[in-house]
């Protein structure tokens, strides 16, 4: 009996030193935060083309990840997801992109190119547009879902072809 209350406290203790408890966490709970957490943020005021706005569930602790142009929206997005019931931590990531006139410009003239091209202008057609634009000091990331390679390749194409963009990374995925 001793030995057996031992063992236990040798193998609680360093869990409580840590402030870690081992609880189960049930899988509809996650997939209920996961879906939440995907509503809330698709629904921010000031969530645009030109950020993108990824998450991570892990139990109920959430990372935020993306880029965004305005310094508010990574603010709301956190506060958004911690109002979420049953979210206790979340740990944002989100990288506030530098204010630039020469990167507002790019934008303008990369949504142009892309979603003004006949072939690709079904893509604007959504509030949320599929492929998001995200500019940092000249150097583009293409970043969401196309029909197609086709459609992926033509994006990347239309982004080399902008005036002034140092590099693209065309990181589109063609959905199944």
């Amino acid at each position: 009996m001793r030995r057996n209350v031992l063992l236990l406290l040798v193998l609680w203790l360093p869990s409580m030193l840590s402030g870690q408890t081992t609880r189960q966490i049930p899988q509809q709970a996650t997939d209920r935060i996961v879906k939440e957490v995907r509503h809330q943020l698709v629904m921010l005021p000031y969530y645009n083309v030109f950020d993108d706005l990824s998450y991570s569930v892990n139990g109920y602790n959430v990372t935020l990840k993306g880029y965004v142009t305005d310094p508010t929206l990574k603010k709301d997005a956190e506060r958004t997801v911690k109002s979420i019931e049953g979210v206790e931590n979340v740990d944002n990531q989100i990288e506030v992109l530098p204010n630039s006139g020469m990167d507002d410009g790019l934008r303008l003239q990369l949504y142009r190119a892309i979603y003004g091209f006949g072939p690709l202008e079904k893509y604007a057609m959504p509030v949320l547009k599929p492929i998001r634009i995200i500019v940092k000091n000249g150097n583009v990331t293409l970043e969401g879902v196309v029909d197609n390679k086709a459609d992926k390749d033509m994006a990347g194409i239309r982004a080399n072809g902008v005036p002034n963009v140092f590099s693209v990374t065309n990181n589109l995925v063609v959905s199944k």
